[in-house]
């Protein structure tokens, strides 16, 4: 056999396994595919603050992954609950956010997660009483965040007792055991701004990222700021 038949045999199979770990890492790291676009650009007057309420749940329920943990937002003009994480918000704008948050919780894995940076006010909302920093190990325990990166933007979602009787799956009502968590941030100027609960929804996947935490429209998406 020639030599350029021999580097044929050796090199070709490598190509292919380069390739395939490119694609798995491609895969591992990209959101899944976006769905629609959530408008928050035309529900007030222009220049007025935007009002934007999502829950998060233990299992959507439906879907391709109906046992994965989601986020769900309400629609501002038709008030249903609806799967998408790509919301529109205006630039320059406050944005009033309210989660009501129905997972259980559990200990931080890293304790950095559990405190409130990025808000208006450097503080959140727990059922109306302002906290900085949520320590982990006690109570509940942590059940999400929600994290803008670029914005700097990060807040820790209180579990519910995992002894009361959870909403088992999305959307979930009022009457179900929540915590209603209230913050407040400002957009920038235009531009895509992903956003994604770190902790603790990627547990059992390599680094603990995977799952539905690095998949859009279940723990993460984007803000899209327009002006």
């Amino acid at each position: 056999m020639s030599i350029r038949g021999r580097l044929a045999i050796v090199v070709v199979p490598f190509l292919v396994v380069v390739g395939l770990i490119v694609w798995s890492v491609a895969t591992f790291l990209t959101p899944g595919t976006p769905g629609g676009v959530m408008n928050f650009t035309n529900t007030q007057a222009a220049g007025q603050p935007v009002n934007l309420t999502v829950q998060s749940v233990g299992a959507i329920g439906f879907g391709p992954h109906p046992t994965w943990v989601s986020y769900l937002v309400k629609d501002p003009h038709t008030h249903q609950w609806v799967q998408d994480t790509t919301w529109k918000l205006p630039a320059d704008t406050v944005v009033h956010m309210t989660v009501l948050q129905y997972d259980t919780g559990s200990p931080l894995r890293n304790q950095q997660w559990g405190q409130v940076v990025g808000t208006l006010t450097g503080t959140a909302s727990l059922n109306g009483h302002p906290y900085s920093v949520y320590d982990s190990n006690t109570g509940n325990g942590v059940g999400h965040t929600f994290a803008v990166p670029a914005l700097g933007l990060s807040v820790p979602m209180i579990g519910v007792n995992a002894n009361a009787q959870v909403c088992g799956s999305g959307p979930c009502h009022t009457s179900s055991p929540h915590n209603t968590i209230t913050f407040s941030f400002k957009t920038p100027g235009p531009g895509s701004y992903s956003w994604q609960c770190f902790v603790p929804c990627g547990l059992g996947y390599l680094y603990g990222n995977g799952g539905p935490m690095s998949t859009q429209n279940y723990m993460g998406g984007f803000l899209e700021v327009v002006r």
